[in-house]
């Protein structure tokens, strides 16, 4: 072989060999542009913590059952309440602090008996009004520790307070109002989207 054609050999390597780390490189410094472009149009931890709205699967609840999402870093409580559960709610109203919730503690279109846009389902902010504290789910009617005449409902151990199973305060309890109900629509019968209003309140 001559030494002009194993040069240009040698040459066709190096070409070569100069195009693959040039495509290398190049790709690299594409990547480097592209992931901080992309975060940068993702909503950030603080975003989210300020209150993105949360989108919510409720067809798997099953009725008497409770279901806990995270919306503004707080628990969000939503039940789904049997026939039964809803007919109970009318017969307490006595021993209630805010039976008819008169205080702003819900959106305007959850300011009714059931506190809710749909019956069955409630949606609260699971924190206590009295401390903060997070109430425990106690279903069960005439449970033994709460008294015979319990309906159901939310009982928060750290200092006694309990509401009802629309999240309505009793009288006599360290907590002054109602838990809160958090803005929310439902965008089909399966979805729930929590701290986005409903649409037309």
């Amino acid at each position: 072989m001559s030494q002009e054609a194993e040069g240009q050999k040698v040459d066709a390597r190096k070409r070569k060999f100069l195009i693959a780390a040039t495509s290398a490189v190049g790709g690299v410094a594409v990547a480097g542009v592209a992931v901080p472009l992309v975060m940068s149009m993702m909503p950030s931890a603080r975003a989210k913590a300020a209150g993105a709205p949360v989108e919510v699967d409720i067809s798997k609840i099953e009725p008497g059952m409770l279901l806990t999402v995270e919306w503004r870093g707080k628990p969000v409580w939503i039940v789904n309440r049997t026939p039964e559960m809803l007919e109970l709610l009318a017969k307490h109203d006595d021993q209630l602090a805010d039976a008819n919730s008169e205080m702003p503690q819900q959106p305007d279109y959850c300011k009714n008996a059931t506190r809710s846009i749909k019956p069955e389902y409630l949606v609260a902010v699971g924190i206590c009004t009295h401390l903060g504290c997070s109430p425990t789910y106690r279903k069960d009617v005439g449970a033994a520790d709460l008294g015979a005449d319990w309906p159901g409902g939310f009982f928060c151990p750290c200092h006694g307070s309990r509401f009802d199973l629309a999240a309505r305060v009793y009288k006599g309890v360290p907590a002054p109002t109602n838990l809160v109900v958090p803005p929310h629509q439902y965008l089909s019968d399966a979805k729930l989207l929590i701290g986005v209003d409903a649409q037309g309140a």
